[in-house]
């Protein structure tokens, strides 16, 4: 199933997304959360008639670094031994269709497309065996980073935690097993032009290892969102682009940078 969140007519509300042609899809408006056992209530809307919103809105996005061998190669990292993790606070997240607002403190914003796992139940020292049981599904994720800023500071919270450096969706696909997911192709255009092409299966730390990892150190709460690290290609974004994450199986999430107002 395909979990959209939405909102039409000042009203916000989840909806199972239905249909295959893009022009064609409609909302069957979901009774509750999707976290909890719910119902489709048989009223639907089409999916160009609402504003798609964040398919969810986490407490914590927990981000995971060079987890890519040739990405960390290209910007003359190297590859960690371990899971290296690193926060993007709730209010970096906006959804399809939203804006990418170029930080006024850089001069080199970049991309970096994304597979994002995002977390059903609260859990905490999970073992590898129950992974799948505390993932609700997947959807696209751009980790836009500034990265001049993150070259000059120790720390990344400014590089990688500004306001709007966290498109996530289109919507959340439940029906990718853990298996599935972990070999996916993922690419990424700017104004059409391809930028990063990969696959999942390519990752140093698989899924698996992301969550065991994060949770031995902290609870995870239904909606928290893990980014599993980013291919080879990142670049340079401009005010003006129009920059889109696919992933296979899943959708594609599109976002246009503007300059910060």
């Amino acid at each position: 199933m395909r979990i959209a969140r939405f909102s039409i007519d000042g009203n916000v509300a989840f909806g199972a997304v239905e249909g295959d042609k893009q022009d064609e899809l409609v909302l069957d408006i979901i009774k509750g959360i999707p976290f909890t056992d719910f119902e489709l209530s048989g009223t639907k809307v089409p999916l160009n008639k609402v504003r798609l919103l964040p398919p969810v809105l986490p407490n914590k996005v927990v981000a995971y670094g060079r987890n890519y061998a040739e990405h960390a190669r290209e910007l003359g990292n190297e590859v960690p031994d371990a899971p290296f993790a690193f926060f993007k606070p709730s209010t970096s997240v906006i959804g399809s269709g939203d804006e990418i607002q170029y930080p006024s403190f850089s001069q080199d914003l970049h991309h970096e497309a994304e597979l994002a796992v995002v977390i059903g139940r609260m859990c905490r020292e999970v073992p590898r065996e129950r992974v799948q049981d505390v993932i609700l599904g997947y959807t696209c994720a751009n980790d836009v980073t500034a990265r001049d800023v993150q070259k000059r500071e120790k720390q990344w919270a400014r590089a990688k935690g500004f306001d709007t450096s966290c498109p996530l969706g289109p919507w959340v696909e439940t029906d990718l097993d853990l298996a599935t997911a972990s070999d996916l192709t993922i690419q990424l255009t700017v104004n059409g032009e391809q930028r990063q092409l990969g696959r999942t299966s390519e990752m140093i730390h698989p899924i698996a290892d992301l969550i065991v990892n994060i949770t031995e150190a902290m609870t995870l709460l239904p909606g928290d969102v893990i980014l599993t690290g980013t291919p080879a290609g990142v670049g340079p974004l401009n005010v003006g682009d129009e920059v889109a994450v696919t992933i296979e199986g899943i959708g594609t999430l599109t976002n246009k940078v503007v300059k910060r107002g």
